[in-house]
């Protein structure tokens, strides 16, 4: 099952562009990793690239809320940012639940946002699943899906078999209270910004 996200992850480009400009993504992901688990109450939208499709279409834009201007640090809004793309996958994973399945292992390329250790353990955490990173990347998944879909290979088994698996991370324990205390307050801020439409 493919979960789309329109354009979240384009809010840590953004947030490289504009906070941490003079920092390398790992750099950003270590600054980040020094904030709490939830930040401090600080959350973001990170919906700033159109209408998305698991808020039916609706374009609420991007969002800081509850940021305090003495509390929060840089390494706050890095983390925020990371845990705000992490709670957009768990809101589409949690319409995949409503639809009956039950993701317990996400797939993916191990590039883009899974490259942040941070962001990997935070989605594994708040997914309650396992992550599964592979040798590949959207461009090189979408070219094997297409010629699976033209017939080139029999099955998606044939099709994806000479993936290498490069990392396994498991949802961090420590970690679960205060993600779903955060998680909580973001379907909130959702909810919110989709009532004000």
């Amino acid at each position: 099952v493919l979960l789309c996200i329109n354009g979240t992850c384009i809010m840590n480009s953004w947030a490289h562009k504009n906070v941490a400009f003079d920092m390398s993504y790992p750099e950003m992901n270590e600054l980040a990793a020094t904030a709490p688990v939830g930040c401090d109450g600080l959350l973001v939208l990170p919906f700033g690239n159109g209408a998305e499709r698991v808020l039916a279409n609706k374009n609420v834009g991007a969002k800081l809320a509850g940021i305090d201007l003495v509390r929060h640090s840089r390494a706050h809004i890095l983390r925020a940012v990371q845990e705000g793309i992490a709670f957009s996958f768990r809101y589409g994973i949690d319409i995949m639940k409503n639809l009956g399945l039950r993701p317990n292992v996400i797939r993916a390329g191990k590039a883009n946002m899974f490259l942040s250790p941070l962001f990997r353990s935070t989605l594994a955490t708040l997914c309650g699943a396992r992550i599964e990173l592979f040798d590949t990347d959207g461009s090189l998944g979408a070219a094997r899906g297409a010629a699976l879909g033209a017939g080139i290979y029999k099955s998606a088994d044939e099709a994806f078999s000479t993936l290498e698996r490069l990392d396994v991370i498991e949802p961090a324990a420590d970690w679960k209270d205060s993600l779903e205390v955060a998680y909580g307050n973001w379907k909130r801020e959702v909810a919110n910004a989709l009532k004000n439409l």
